[in-house]
């Protein structure tokens, strides 16, 4: 017991480094931007929304394929995993054209969701820069995820951390501009994620080529011709996996494209919630990713005994550390946000909206481990249906009411808090849906052995 919930907990530190690691692009975004000007930190809560809408989205559909090569590691069957990343390419290469074509013409979103004329330029030309680097971002997921399923997250964390050093100093000077290089605003951070992405990527390659623990996997034959059963296999797995993502991650971010008609305190004060709040995803989402190898790895050994061990011990941790980040985030409100803001309003907005936050994130930490460890066991339609209840029905239709028309007997708030409110109680309903599901799957699988 013991070793099996050391072993998830040093799986899971790793990929938190790394994952937060990337966050800190988000962090440093959010800090550079406000500090640049209030309009830019307003024009980045809505570009961030889109973008992160588009990416987590199709992360998901590629991050779903994780169980697959765990469950080939956990048989023995090694040779075989090199033929299935092989033609998880074509899937991702479906995943970039399908992504950059939205971050290319995001005019229709923007219109619909009533965000002021005033700030669709900058968001534009941000997300435009954020196109070309969604094509590296994809294929370094596939390397992590790879990395994942087959218990060795370092060399990702390694690229991650090193991959900062060079994103913060980007991030200011080409934001701010210096040495002949003129003041780009915005587009200066986008700008800066690019050269990132496509750094890291040529590092993934060549330690791919280069590091012996891959050879006996084979990745580098001659890529196959399109496995239309395969992909459809991959595609039943990952498809549900990432429309579930899309609902989740929209119902979050489409409150930032809501949020911005209150105007740019609202919306600046939105921001560093949910950036905050995303910091605070990556501890659930490391153990997720953690305890679904460590599950897939002994149910590809044939071990449902260890595997549901290492269900019941990820879950402890997870309840854990959600449950001490929300504490943080109700304590440490106001300090948290003189962080991000010098702006007083700003300040107490946010500050306000945290209490919330502190609620959404242990409802959140728990479904997000639930729905990790159900993609084990191949469930992944119910889970997209009940996000689609839940998230989009309750969740954004009620905050939307609630905050511009009124809900029953509560009048409209007019204010970035009834979002959190009826959010938070949409993803506490989810993660014990969740959690029955996940408890009658397990039960119901171990009956039939």
């Amino acid at each position: 017991m013991r070793s099996e919930r050391a072993l998830i907990a040093r799986h899971a530190g790793t990929v938190l480094v790394g994952q937060l690691a990337v966050m800190a692009f988000g962090v440093t975004d959010t800090i550079i931007a406000g500090r640049y000007s209030e309009h830019a930190l307003a024009a980045l809560s809505v570009g961030a929304a889109v973008f992160v809408s588009v990416y987590v989205s199709l992360m998901g559909v590629l991050q779903a394929l994780l169980p697959v090569w765990a469950e080939l590691h956990g048989a023995g069957r090694s040779s075989e995993v090199g033929r299935s990343v092989r033609q998880s390419l074509y899937l991702a290469a479906i995943a970039i054209v399908a992504g950059m074509a939205i971050l290319l013409l995001p005019g229709s979103v923007l219109r619909w969701t009533q965000v002021p004329a005033e700030m669709r330029g900058e968001v534009e030309a941000y997300l435009a820069v954020l196109a070309f680097a969604l094509a590296p971002a994809l294929l370094f997921r596939l390397f992590s995820t790879l990395n994942q399923s087959l218990g060795r997250p370092q060399l990702v964390t390694w690229l991650q951390l090193g991959s900062l050093a060079v994103k913060l100093p980007l991030s200011i000077w080409f934001t701010f501009g210096g040495a002949g290089l003129p003041a780009m605003g915005l587009v200066g951070c986008g700008w800066a994620t690019l050269c990132v992405n496509w750094t890291m990527l040529g590092c993934a390659v060549w330690l791919l080529r280069n590091r012996p623990f891959y050879a006996g996997y084979g990745l580098w034959k001659r890529i196959e011709a399109p496995d239309w059963q395969q992909i459809r296999k991959f595609a039943r797995l990952g498809v549900p996996g990432g429309l579930a993502v899309l609902v989740e991650v929209t119902s979050f971010t489409l409150m930032a494209l809501f949020i911005a008609r209150l105007g740019t305190a609202a919306a600046a004060a939105h921001q560093i919630a949910s950036n905050l709040l995303a910091v605070a995803y990556m501890t659930p989402l490391s153990l997720g990713i953690a305890t679904s190898a460590r599950v897939s790895f002994w149910l590809g050994a044939g071990d449902e005994a260890r595997a549901r061990l290492a269900c019941r011990q990820g879950f402890g941790l997870t309840a854990l550390c959600a449950l001490v980040y929300g504490a943080a985030m109700v304590l440490l409100r106001d300090g948290l946000a003189n962080v991000y803001s010098d702006n007083p309003a700003v300040i107490a907005m946010a500050a306000s909206l945290l209490l919330a936050v502190a609620a959404y994130h242990v409802a959140d930490a728990v479904q997000t481990f639930c729905v990790f460890v159900l993609r084990c066991y191949r469930v992944t339609l119910a889970p997209l249906a009940i996000y689609c209840t839940m998230l989009w029905g309750l969740g954004l239709g009620g905050s939307y009411l609630l905050a511009y028309r009124g809900l029953g007997p509560w009048a409209a708030m007019q204010s970035p808090l009834a979002f959190w409110i009826m959010s938070a109680a949409a993803l506490a309903l989810t993660a014990l849906l969740f959690g029955a599901l996940l408890r009658w799957t397990m039960r119901r699988r171990a009956k039939r052995k």
